[in-house]
Parts: C-alpha cells; sequence; structure tokens
C-alpha cells in the first residue's frame, strides 16, 4: 500500500535520501525480513568513528519473539502504544572506552554518542531506501534497560529504535494524527555559523 506525505523542500541541493527519511509512528505489523534488517545493521557497520573503535552496539528483538516484549516494556506507556506495531524494536547502546589501536591502554571514548548516532543514521537512511521506517525513541527507562538487557556498566544505554513499515494514521489513536507527517527543519543559517558563536 502506498501512503502519500506531504514533500518536503530543500535549500540546498541534497540527495533525495534524506528527505525521504522520516519518523512515522504508525507502523503495519509487518515483519521484516532477516536479510533486510541486516541490511540495515549493515549500513550502520559502516559509519565514521574516533580511531575506527566502532562503539556501537544494537541490542533487538524482532515482533512475534519472547523479547519483543520484553523490549516494548522498556518504553514508557506513550511510546509502548504505538511501537507495538513495530517490526523490531532496538536499543542503541556504545561503548565508553577502547583500546586506542598500537597500545594495550584502555581509554576514555570522548566520542562514542556521537560516533553511535553516527551509525542510527545510517541505519535510518537504509531503513528509508528500502521502504522501512526507523523511529529513534528517548522516552524509556535507561535503567530498567540496563538491567533487563546486561548492559555492562562501561556501555552507554543511549536510545531505543522503533522499526517498521509505515501504516496509515488511521490505526493511531487521533491524538497522534496532527503530527503523522514529515516535520521540517531550521535554516541552515540558524545552525552552520562560520567562525565562532554567534552572539558570543
Amino acid at each position: 500500500m502506498t501512503i502519500a506525505v506531504p514533500p518536503r523542500q530543500a535549500e540546498h541541493p541534497v540527495d533525495a535520501l534524506f528527505l525521504e527519511r522520516w519518523s512515522p509512528r504508525a507502523f503495519t505489523g509487518e515483519e521484516i525480513p532477516p536479510a533486510e534488517l541486516n541490511s540495515l545493521f549493515e549500513a550502520a557497520r559502516w559509519a565514521p568513528s574516533s580511531y575506527n573503535s566502532q562503539p556501537w552496539r544494537f541490542l533487538y528483538a524482532r515482533r512475534g519473539t519472547p523479547a519483543f516484549d520484553t523490549f516494548l516494556d522498556l518504553l514508557n506507556p506513550y511510546n509502548q502504544s504505538w511501537a507495538k506495531n513495530a517490526a523490531v524494536l532496538v536499543i542503541a547502546v556504545s561503548a565508553r572506552t577502547f583500546v586506542r589501536p598500537g597500545t594495550i591502554e584502555v581509554v576514555a571514548a570522548r566520542s562514542h554518542s556521537f560516533d553511535t548516532g553516527a551509525a542510527w543514521a545510517n541505519l535510518a537512511l537504509q531503513a528509508s531506501r528500502l521502504g522501512w521506517h526507523a523511529h529513534g525513541i528517548g522516552g524509556f527507562d535507561v535503567e530498567k534497560t540496563r538491567t533487563a538487557l546486561k548492559v555492562p556498566d562501561d556501555f552507554e544505554v543511549e536510545a531505543a529504535i522503533a522499526i517498521g513499515r509505515r501504516g496509515d494514521k488511521s490505526i493511531l489513536p487521533e491524538s497522534f494524527h496532527k503530527g503523522e507527517a514529515p516535520n521540517g527543519r531550521r535554516p541552515v543559517a540558524q545552525t552552520a555559523f562560520e567562525g565562532s558563536f554567534p552572539g558570543s
């Protein structure tokens, strides 16, 4: 089923992939084939990272498996209400330390969250390219997640992600309908500054 969405307009030329990616909440409940899910993780694998340390790890549960309910229970009630129809639920975590190449010393990975964000972006864009959508989620219980999924202390619990095939907004409560469309962005002039920070 093809569901029309309002087109986005870029200020400057970019690949259409960046405009087509967005984060719906209405998912059909369709299961994602394992090969396509692995393509999403493969895209994440090729993200850049400091010293090629690759700090990201993705813990996931596919729809229809016992683990799916465990992952869903980590989300707050608001997010559970729509993410229950996702094909996959993912928790992104990142290593706070790494061993610098050529040494045996464990050091702090200052950019672990930044690098894991790059991997998440790759995953989300690949999902869009394959006709899926990935919706990042901040509303979940971090400490409960750490315990339930046995995340080691030297890893940061970063975000939850729901992946699914987009459905019609009618499957959501009416209060969700207005937000079920691609949103805009600040102008480039408000986020990119030559020289120092403006006003400082």
